[in-house]
This record gives structure tokens, C-alpha cells and sequence, in this order.
């Protein structure tokens, strides 16, 4: 069965200045899929999607979306994609309607078939209500489904959601993550880039880690969690005992321990699949640590995320997790 890729990139390359934004860059996300680009700040994100979506031209490599050349017919790639970027581009003087209406008129969408699909998309995202007050007057979250609403008026086959949901409540997150899985369903590819691990959890069939202008990792939600295996954590009884908590799973696990001050909580990856809980609790009692609970789990994205882009590993020094 032969592969179709929505976007396909090899060895994409850009430079501002003496910054080396991309270094090589490959990328293949499956027509009707999510992929979550993740990365570090400065990670090349950004820079990826401004390229991507025709904004800025790459030094060197290829790229292609929806079956076009970003470089060689751009026009045919920008008529093939939808793109919400990290700001609002609604007018706040204009009501929600007529928002959606200058943007149907700007993309050339003829007579009657505007203002219809612009009803469309504000029944769709729960906008009707509001639909003729201003969008000055829109919560962050009615602004970002707005926005969202006037990337979608052409229909594109590819989706370019540059953190769509930061700065948002749970609620109206909630609400752009059931848009996104909705537009996948009926075949739309979403590449999103988001700083939300649980988000890339939640939408993204595929993952692609970026670091330093590469695609450092790439795989399944899932592959990216296995590749670091279990990870073990403590909750001690008071602060003193974070310490010799940290050297018992140090001892155990080989790797270096996290320490999580305002919960008291000690955690590392275990990479050994032999290492059980009981074993864990055991070595804690003879240490005669206070344990208050013991978990032996697989790691959320976010623990994959500090693993992978670690720079500067060392077995040692004992980290503090940020509060």
C-alpha cells in the first residue's frame, strides 16, 4: 500500500544572520493525520512552519505540500493550506459575522457561497450567538475559534496550527481540541505545533521532536513514551527524606533522579524492565525512608520531552523539577 504524504520535507536548511535555524530538516506527515511538532524554544519550529506555508523561503532542501513545491508554485500551496498562527488575525472592530465574510471575500469565494459557508463555520463553533457583536468583545478563546473558523473557509487539505491554544481556559482548549479531531476525521492534515504536551498527547497520531533545527525523534505518542521506559516516582513523608529517596532510585534506576519540591516527590526513568514497585519499596523501607506513595508507571509526554532534550545529561548532580 503506497504512502501519501501532505507534507513531505528532506534537508530543509535556513539561516538568519549567524543563527542556524534549520539544519537539515526532514519531515513526512500522512495525508489525514495530526502531527505534533514539539521542540525547545529557539528549537526551529517556527521557522519550519513559516516555511511550510510559503512565509519564508528556505537556504536550501525541498519541500512539498499537498503535493506542491513550496519554492517552484507556492500560489498552489497557499490555495491548498489554512493557517492559524500564534496571534489573533480577526478584526476586533468587526463583528464575528463580518469577519468571516471579508475573509470568504478575500479568498474569493463568489456570490452567495461566502456569507453561507461563514453561517457554516459560526454554527460550527458555537459563534452564532455572538455572530453580530464585535470581536473586540470575544473571550480569548471565541477569538481563537474564530480565527480558526476563517482558516478553514477554503476547506484546505493541510492545517497549520501554530499553538493554538495557548493562553486559553480548559474549556475553550477543549473546545479547539474536539475542532481539530472533528477536521481530522473528515481528512484534513493538522500539522500543530504546541508547548502543551498533553495536547500533543491528546490530537497527534504522529510526534516529531525538534531539536537544534533536526528532527531529533519521531514516532507514535506511544513509541515516543516507550523509547525511555517506566518511570518511577516517590512521595516522601517530609522534605528531609527527598534525599536519601533520590539516592535509592538513583541506586536503582541508574538515572538521575528529579526532585519536585512542592509535592515532595521523587522521580526517574527506569529503563530496566525487571525493576517492579515492590522492589522499589523495599529499598526505600531498609534506606528507612518515609514513603507516603510508590508508583511504577509509563511517562507522560512531558517526561519524554526533559528526557529527550536534555542536553546535558549527567548520572550525578540531582535535578530539580521547576515548580
Amino acid at each position: 500500500m503506497t504512502t501519501t504524504y501532505a507534507v513531505l520535507s528532506e534537508g530543509l536548511e535556513k539561516r538568519f544572520g549567524q543563527v542556524h535555524a534549520l539544519r537539515g530538516l526532514d519531515l513526512a506527515v500522512e495525508q489525514g493525520t495530526v502531527c505534533g511538532i514539539l521542540g525547545p524554544n529557539g528549537a526551529g519550529k517556527t521557522t519550519a512552519v513559516r516555511v511550510l506555508t510559503t512565509l519564508t523561503a528556505p537556504d536550501s532542501g525541498t519541500a512539498t505540500v499537498a503535493g506542491h513545491d513550496v519554492r517552484r508554485d507556492p500560489g498552489a500551496v497557499r490555495r491548498a493550506i489554512g493557517v492559524t498562527g500564534q496571534s489573533a488575525s480577526v478584526d476586533g472592530e468587526l463583528s464575528g459575522r463580518e469577519n468571516l465574510r471579508l475573509f470568504a471575500r478575500l479568498l474569493r469565494i463568489r456570490g452567495a457561497a461566502g456569507p453561507a459557508r461563514a453561517d457554516e463555520l459560526l454554527e460550527r463553533f458555537d459563534l452564532t450567538d455572538a455572530a453580530g457583536r464585535p470581536a473586540r468583545t470575544y473571550s480569548g478563546g471565541m477569538r481563537r475559534r474564530l480565527d480558526l473558523a476563517a482558516s478553514l473557509l477554503v476547506r484546505p487539505e493541510v492545517l497549520f496550527l501554530d499553538e493554538p491554544t495557548t493562553g486559553l481556559d480548559p474549556h475553550s482548549r477543549n473546545q479547539i481540541w474536539d475542532a481539530v479531531r472533528d477536521l481530522a476525521g473528515r481528512g484534513t492534515t493538522v500539522l500543530l505545533t504546541t508547548q502543551y504536551l498533553e495536547e500533543a498527547d491528546q490530537l497527534a497520531d504522529d510526534i516529531v521532536l525538534i531539536d537544534q533545527g533536526r528532527a531529533a525523534v519521531t514516532g507514535t505518542p506511544a513509541e515516543l513514551k516507550a523509547r525511555i521506559g517506566s518511570y518511577a516516582e516517590v512521595v516522601v513523608a517530609d522534605a528531609s527524606a527527598m534525599l536519601p529517596a533520590a539516592a535509592v532510585l538513583d541506586q536503582l534506576t541508574g538515572a538521575e533522579p528529579v526532585l519536585d519540591h512542592e509535592r515532595r516527590a521523587v522521580g526517574a526513568v527506569a529503563t530496566d524492565p525487571s525493576l517492579t514497585l515492590p522492589r522499589i519499596v523495599r529499598e526505600l523501607d531498609a534506606a528507612g525512608v518515609p514513603v507516603v506513595d510508590a508508583s511504577l508507571r509509563p511517562p507522560t509526554l512531558d517526561e519524554v520531552f526533559l528526557r529527550l532534550t536534555d542536553r546535558n545529561p549527567s548520572p550525578s548532580p540531582l535535578k530539580e523539577r521547576a515548580a
